[in-house]
Order: structure tokens, then sequence, then C-alpha cells
């Protein structure tokens, strides 16, 4: 534990120096000689950036006019309109609630303190459903032509396919999410100058299998973990990103030894889970991974697992976090693995968080998803103020500004470190892409211990705070 002090003390100066400088320098630190020259984006003219322009033809006139806005913008008073989309209603409504409560939190904490260079946040928001790739692109498009957002910051929203960044990347602005789906990579990487203001605020969902994998090693290498055989057994959720933890995680294990014994995709949403844990009976692994994510989904499987267990590890990426898998599973859920690739540390830099959480929403409501969207909020006020203000739909050059300083200057949230990949704009995984703690999102693996408390990190240092401990349901 005074491992993880010292070293988040470190993080904690960074942090608050950099709000000193920003604040003693009124946000009006000179970019032009640090940033990349950038040539404005005029390869696809849509109507709104013709609208924003001023028309046809006046391309010079309208650049023109982008060069005087921070001066305006500066002098104003009135609220910054920030939008954010997220399920409220539907399977992942619990998750959407969080990801509002971090947005209203952070926004309050912003203004409380001045806001972005002495203008107010006004946060608006869309509830997306179903989450369909129509859903979202709508509440983008609203949010945009209604509201005039110079920024979206979100939780997720799962399977769209990056739908949402065509209007956001008509308008040109700062967007940053969660999706956690390799499928960012690609978009960017696809056409960088289009979607320069896309950012992934955490690692791809491929890492929680690579990630799994080494994790797996480590406690065996380590003798934490007294490991039966060399069997692993895959359940895996139906959706495109279950699949791909499951593939990344069935490519990592015969480089560290493991057999990859049984595997079965079962159509999710579900909570019958009998038929494939009776054939993973018959094949007693020495670890179980079930991709699958949703709490109440995952809950059930973890309640039927213990009515007859074999004497294996089960782990649950991310759900299992959730408060709402404790309450459902009960006391069958002592024991059980989890792990997440952004998840909120448990240290003194993330209790601040915590603590302010529950002052505001009480002690019972979840605190785990809002770390998500309080922290890139949090972010982009910085890289804002850092950049000399926000830039509004069709401010091509402010917005620019901004994703520069989101990459140039590091970010330590309670989920961990917001360091942007310089090529796909997303935050990368310690310590399974980067070796030094304070450049990424650590991907943890914790158990639960106690069914009224948060699980407990075990993996990796130097994130520990309690040790692994065996099931119950061993035998």
């Amino acid at each position: 534990m005074k491992k993880i002090k010292k070293f988040f003390g470190v993080g904690n100066r960074k942090a608050h120096n950099t709000a000193a400088l920003i604040a003693n320098n009124e946000g009006k630190i000179r970019l032009e000689e640090a940033q990349p020259k950038v040539s404005g984006d005029f390869k696809s003219m849509t109507r709104r950036k013709l609208l924003k322009l001023g028309g046809t033809g006046t391309l010079g006139l309208g650049a023109l006019a982008m060069l005087n806005q921070n001066t305006a913008q500066a002098a104003s008073k009135d609220p910054i309109p920030i939008g954010s989309m997220y399920p409220l209603t539907g399977w992942a409504a619990a998750d959407g609630a969080g990801y509002k409560r971090g947005i209203e939190l952070a926004c309050e904490e912003i203004n409380d303190y001045g806001g972005i260079l002495g203008r107010k946040i006004e946060n608006h928001y869309v509830d997306t459903k179903d989450m369909s790739a129509a859903e979202v692109t709508a509440a983008a498009n609203y949010l945009i032509d209604k509201h005039n957002v110079h920024a979206i910051i979100n939780g997720y929203n799962i399977g769209p396919n990056d739908a949402e960044y065509e209007p956001i990347a008509d308008a040109g602005i700062i967007y940053m999410h969660v999706n956690t789906a390799i499928q960012h990579h690609n978009t960017v990487a696809s056409d960088p100058d289009r979607y320069f203001g896309c950012f992934m605020a955490d690692p791809a969902e491929y890492w929680y299998g690579a990630g799994y994998i080494t994790m797996l090693a480590d406690l065996r290498d380590q003798g934490v973990w007294d490991m039966p055989n060399n069997k692993v057994g895959l359940i895996i959720g139906s959706i495109p990103y279950s699949v791909v933890i499951a593939n990344a995680m069935k490519d990592a294990a015969p480089a560290k030894g493991f057999e990859i014994a049984f595997d079965e995709v079962v159509q999710t949403p579900t909570q019958e889970w009998g038929p494939v844990l009776a054939k993973l009976r018959k094949v007693n692994p020495g670890a179980i991974a079930n991709t699958h994510f949703f709490a109440g989904d995952i809950a059930q499987c973890q309640l039927q697992f213990v009515d007859n267990p074999t004497n294996s590890l089960f782990y649950y990426q991310y759900g299992a976090l959730l408060k709402s898998f404790r309450d459902i599973a009960g006391d069958a859920s002592v024991g059980a693995m989890t792990g997440t690739v952004d998840g909120l540390l448990s240290d003194d830099y993330s209790r601040t968080y915590v603590e302010a959480h529950k002052k505001k929403f009480g002690p019972d409501a979840d605190y785990q998803p809002g770390g998500l969207s309080y922290g890139p909020m949090h972010h982009y006020a910085l890289a804002a103020a850092i950049a000399g203000g926000t830039g509004e739909p069709g401010d091509y050059d402010q917005n620019r500004k901004i994703a520069w300083a989101l990459k140039t200057f590091t970010y330590r949230g309670p989920n961990g470190s917001y360091w942007y990949h310089p090529e796909h704009q997303a935050t990368m995984p310690y310590p399974t892409w980067t070796r030094d703690p304070s450049l990424g999102h650590p991907h943890m693996l914790q158990q639960i211990q106690d069914k009224n408390k948060d699980p407990v990190v075990i993996y990796p240092e130097p994130y520990i705070v309690g040790n692994y401990q065996v099931p119950s349901w061993f035998k």
C-alpha cells in the first residue's frame, strides 16, 4: 500500500501543477510552434461545413472568421454547451445512468472552479436506448444541430460500429467515448485527418483477451495460484465485442502454455447457462472465462456454476465489477475473479472521486461506471484551457489545437492515465502494451472477497491492495 501512495503522490503533484499552469496563463499558452502544421479538411464538403463557413466560395473569409473566434469566445460569458449520449433505457441503463452521474459531477466541479477560461459548462444529453447505429447517429446530429455542442463526451454506446463518427467528423468537434472497440483503431487510422477529434478513453476490447492470458500466466508463475491443469474453458457471448475478446484469448494462450480445451458461443443476452456449464464440468478446466458482460446475466451464470462447481478459477470481464452483480449473486459471488481495462483504481487519487460521488449522489449509487466519463470530461476541460478555448462546430482549427493538447498532456483520472496513442487515439493498457504505469490504463485482475464490498485488486503492481484467496467452492 505504501508503494501505491508513493507512486500516485507524484501523479497528484503533476495534475496540480498543470492546473496551476493553466490558471496562471489564463489558458493563453502559445501552441503555434509546438503543434504540427495542419491544413483545413475540405475534402468532404458537407452541407453543415458550408453553412459553418458562410456559404459556397467563401473559404478565405470563413478561415479568417475562425481566427477571430478565440477572442470572441474568451470574452463571452455564455455557457459552453457540451453533449453526451448514453443508454438510459434498455439493458445498459444502469451503466448509462452511471455515466450521466460522472459527467454531472465533473461539470459541477469544473464550474465551481471557474469553468473553462471563465465560462461555465452546460451539459446536454440524449438517451441512446438500444444503441443502434440509427439511434446513436441521430443523437449526435441532434446535439450538434440543436444545441451546437462544442464536444461530445460519453460513456459507451456498444454496437453502432462508429456510425456516429460521421456527423461528428463533419462538425469537426472533439468526441471522447469508452466504446472499448478495436473498430475505433481501424476507423481513426483509415483517415486520421477526418477523424482527428475522435478519442477512445480506454483500451480496446482486444486487450481483455491478451491481458487475461498474461495475468493467468503471471499468477501461475509467481506461485500465487496452484493451477490443477493447463486447460482453459471459454464461454463466449454472441455480440462481436465478446467474440473479439475470446479470439484474443485463443491467440495468446499457446505461447503461455495454456490449452483452450473448450469454447462455445452462447446467444446473449441470456440467463440460462445450464447447458454450457454441464459441458464445461466434463472438461474440468483449471480456469474458465465468460466474455459476456451484462451484470444481471453473468450473475446468474455464477449462481448456476456454484450450484455444482469444479475447481476452476471463474473470470468475468467488467460486468462483475458492478454492485448489481454482487447484489444478485450474493454469497455465490465471493471468490469470483473479474477484470477490466478501464476500471476504477483503489488508491488515494481515485478515492477522492468516490467520496465526491457519494456526497452528491448518496452511498448506494454505483460509482464504478461514472469514473469512465468523469475522467475524460476533466481531461477535455484542461486541454481546451491549454488550447485557449473550446471550439464549436465548424471551428476545425481550434478543435485541432484541443486534439493536440489531449495527446500531448497526459491526464491522470480515477481510472488511470489518459495517454493517447498518436495514430489511433486510444489509451493503452498497462502492463500488456506499456510497462510504464504512469502512461497506461491498468488491466486489473480483481477478486470478490466480500459481497458487500468492492472487488479487491490482486494484479498488477503497483495497484495491488490485497492477496488472492482460494474460492470457497474449491474442494
